[in-house]
């Protein structure tokens, strides 16, 4: 396979803050947003951006909640950044106090 620049590929990123501890337990607004910062600070550690980023996938406990996440992501993304998505109901992750994880996958150009 032939990319265009430098591929990023970020892990699921879950709803822990830098201390380890559970952002928002029961609440996937709260969860949803500490999941977009930890995968924007794993972007910026790989000196990319969100405007870089080609595909997210989602793995949601209650695929019914998917407006709350689209809304998280719509604020906090830049406008005009849409990249393709899956989402994927889970009956679990790897803690039963999480309600969502979320992968990216990136491409930075080559200078």
């Amino acid at each position: 396979m032939d990319v265009p620049g430098r591929l990023v590929v970020v892990s699921g990123q879950i709803a822990l803050d830098g201390r380890g501890e559970l952002v928002g337990p029961g609440d996937l607004e709260a969860q949803t947003r500490q999941v977009f910062t930890n995968l924007g600070a794993a972007l910026d550690a790989a000196s990319a951006g969100w405007e870089h980023v080609i595909r997210l996938g989602y793995f949601l406990r209650d695929a019914d909640q998917v407006g709350v996440v689209r809304a998280v992501r719509d604020a906090m993304l830049p406008r005009g950044v849409e990249p393709a998505s899956t989402l994927v109901e889970v009956s679990r992750l790897v803690r039963d106090d999480l309600l969502i994880e979320v992968e990216a996958l990136a491409v930075v150009p080559l200078p």
